[in-house]
């Protein structure tokens, strides 16, 4: 019965909530492109990626290269990621922050939000990062709205991977100090040795 009910309210408030939302249309295909970003990435489908994208697109990736244009895409994928790649697979979740701002009578628009991105390495450690992005949307020639460019960061500070090769640091520092007090020690009993054996 509780299913039935939320149901029918959600029935009857979809319309509603369509009419409050100023150009509802176009932010729902807006929905769209972030969603299927965000599932072909999870699909390691990298090859379907491109045309959510403008022709003259640039994007900034998470870690800092530059992609110009769509052929780029694919390629930037496959290079880091699968088999061959430096890691085995990305999972991410991407959310937006606010609704798009639109400006020249609603051709373009500039949207910001956040993402959790999962890398998993080849011997299979996860790391999960917190992300940042901005992102301009253009109204292309054929009416399909596409993004134009686009720029991926993270905090530094609160990076998995960065506090993996700082623990690995001080790890081998340790280790070296440990090496370096055998090595005294064995010098010591040996050169003591020698002066008895004199």
């Amino acid at each position: 019965m509780c299913k039935r009910l939320f149901a029918i309210l959600l029935l009857i408030s979809s319309p509603v909530l369509a009419a409050q939302e100023a150009n509802h249309a176009i932010h729902e295909e807006l929905r769209g492109v972030l969603s299927g970003i965000q599932d072909a990435v999870n699909a390691q489908d990298y090859g379907s990626i491109a045309p959510y994208f403008h022709e003259n697109l640039s994007i900034t990736t998470i870690n800092q290269e530059v992609i110009s244009t769509r052929a780029e895409i694919e390629p930037y994928f496959d290079k880091w990621f699968g088999e061959g790649g430096y890691l085995k697979t990305l999972r991410m979740s991407l959310d937006a922050d606010d609704l798009t701002e639109f400006y020249a009578d609603t051709t373009f628009g500039i949207v910001r939000g956040s993402g959790e991105e999962d890398y998993v390495l080849s011997d299979s450690r996860s790391f999960p990062m917190k992300t940042r992005w901005t992102a301009t949307v253009i109204k292309d020639t054929d009416g399909k709205w596409r993004i134009l460019t686009l720029h991926i960061g993270t905090d530094f500070l609160d990076n998995p991977i960065l506090a993996v090769a700082e623990n690995s640091t001080k790890y081998f520092a340790m280790a070296g100090g440990a090496a370096g007090l055998v090595l005294g020690l064995l010098i010591m009993f040996l050169w003591g040795r020698s002066r008895k054996a004199a």
